[in-house]
């Protein structure tokens, strides 16, 4: 008994690769922040230097992102890959802002809903299911 399995082109299979590397980086690299932060308020005050240079690695992942995920649209790949990404680079902007303006009632909070909305981008990347195209 022959099971069928939809295949996806190389090019689809690549993209997806892509977006994968790039979403667990980006998880990696925004789960780092708070760490650098709680040195800093710790009294280790060259993590200030850590968390500043991690927010900047944060938005270039985050732009990169985006154009990953509208590469996998293209390839015919699910769509909601690039509006998830578009929202968390848009809040990740806000929450760069906020950060150089010292509003750090604005801060703290959009920093712990960033953190958890790429955990579960990350999780649902790399679940098989998700990857189904949408058309």
């Amino acid at each position: 008994m022959s099971e069928t399995v939809p295949t996806r082109s190389r090019k689809a299979t690549g993209t997806l690769k892509v977006n994968r590397v790039l979403v667990s980086a980006h998880t990696v690299a925004i789960i780092g922040q708070p760490v650098f932060a709680g040195g800093y308020l710790g009294g280790d005050y060259d993590m200030l230097w850590l968390h500043r240079w991690g927010a900047d690695a944060v938005s270039f992942l985050a732009y990169a992102q985006i154009l990953a995920a509208l590469a996998l649209w293209l390839v015919r790949g699910p769509r909601w890959l690039f509006w998830v990404s578009l929202l968390l680079a848009a809040g990740e902007t806000a929450q760069y802002f906020a950060g150089l303006a010292g509003a750090l009632d604005l801060h703290i909070p959009l920093g712990v809903a960033l953190v958890t909305g790429m955990a579960l981008t990350a999780i649902a990347v790399w679940r098989p299911q998700t990857w189904r195209s949408a058309r």
